[in-house]
């Protein structure tokens, strides 16, 4: 079997981006596969589990678990399913219209957020996503970033940044500008969030140069809030961010976890409760990491990419 066959063998949610990122295929096929995503597989199993009150898991989120509202709307947009589908859209609404944050958070509404800068920049980038973005969301994730241009959660609030804030609030404010149009503040933002991974080459210290945390080099899907070289060089990619020697290390890193069949591994499945299983054990190949390098690597025109789909 092929590295194409095999990632096609698969789930809708991988084979639709297959299609779209590695195959070129046309428009047309590749929303065909999307639009089976909300009523075959994983995404259609998702959707199924959401509770009379509008949320997953009994709540907005859920310590120590994959299955709260906002882990379960973050893994549905990672599948990429079709937010304008009717399913989708009135699932949403349920959402919109039902779900909070609970009295601790003065009950407000699920997609203006609550008080951190990680969960507020999955939220907006969720709220984006599904056509529900909130502008007041927005302007409190600019008002919290940090001189050293990312964000950080910790209480009290660290005046040094975050891998794991910065990432959440940079893919919210990118689905953001790609929901409601670029903003002079909100690029700005966006930006100096960007040059806070590059200058840190995605994984290291600015002042060291020492690796900050190892598991940061381990590849892992779903990545769910945990930060990793391979997400922090999907977002750049995402964004239109160049390739250059900032990126380099990090880009050689992941060819190398390439095996011989073309794949990659499952590295590092980060632990909790989950409504089911969508990848293997650590260790085994892993079609959503496959995935993602896969775009990385044609992205950055590595010569990783010299084998046989």
């Amino acid at each position: 079997m092929s590295l194409i066959e095999w990632l096609l063998d698969s789930d809708p949610s991988i084979r639709w981006q297959v299609m779209r990122d590695v195959m070129d295929e046309s428009e047309a096929i590749v929303a065909g596969e999307r639009s089976r995503v909300a009523s075959e597989g994983w995404g259609a199993r998702l959707l199924d589990l959401q509770g009379p009150d509008g949320h997953w898991g009994g709540g907005a989120f859920v310590p120590h678990a994959w299955i709260s509202t906002m882990d379960t709307l973050q893994l549905l947009r990672d599948l990429g399913v079709d937010p304008k589908s009717d399913r989708v859209r009135k699932t949403i609404d349920v959402v919109r219209n039902r779900c909070t944050w609970g009295p601790e958070f003065g009950d407000s509404p699920f997609f203006e957020g609550e008080v951190e800068p990680c969960i507020n920049g999955r939220v907006l980038a969720l709220g984006a996503y599904f056509g529900k973005a909130s502008d007041r969301l927005v302007e409190r994730l600019l008002h919290e970033q940090l001189e050293d241009g990312g964000w950080n959660c910790y209480t009290p609030r660290s005046l040094r940044s975050s891998f794991h804030s910065t990432i959440c609030v940079l893919e919210g404010l990118l689905e953001y500008e790609k929901a409601k149009g670029a903003t002079p503040a909100v690029t700005e933002a966006r930006l100096r969030g960007q040059e806070y991974l590059l200058e840190r080459r995605l994984f290291r210290s600015r002042s060291t140069g020492a690796v900050v945390k190892p598991e940061w080099t381990l590849v892992s899907f779903p990545t769910r809030w945990h930060y990793d070289m391979l997400w922090g060089l999907d977002y750049l990619r995402r964004a239109g961010v160049e390739p250059d020697e900032r990126t380099a290390e990090a880009i050689d890193l992941v060819g190398k976890k390439r095996d011989q069949l073309g794949r990659w591994p499952l590295e590092n499945p980060h632990a909790g409760k989950v409504h089911f299983e969508v990848e293997g054990d650590a260790g085994e190949p892993s079609r959503g990491n496959t995935l993602l390098a896969l775009r990385v690597l044609r992205w950055s025109h590595h010569p990783t990419l010299d084998f046989k789909l």
